[in-house]
């Protein structure tokens, strides 16, 4: 699965949510708003009004999800 975070610089919950996947093992793309401001409408559209926002498969969410990172491993390990 792709898991790709939209970012900005000095995002604590950016920080916090590339930690914990770090930790994980999950992979990932980083996508940085700072240098790709054309992504921003694309992502409220979405409704997406914090940061980050982790898009994995056909999920997203935005902020910093403990829960949905752990799903995220508990997903990688088993295969699913």
């Amino acid at each position: 699965m792709r898991i790709i975070i939209y970012t900005r610089d000095n995002c604590v919950q950016c920080n916090a949510t590339k930690s914990a996947m770090d930790r994980d093992g999950l992979a990932y793309q980083l996508i940085n708003l700072d240098a790709h401001p054309e992504e921003i409408a694309a992502l409220k559209a979405l409704g997406h009004r914090q940061l980050p926002v982790v898009r994995a498969g056909d999920e997203s969410w935005s902020g910093f999800r403990p829960d949905k990172i752990a799903a995220l491993r508990h997903t990688a390990s088993t295969g699913a």
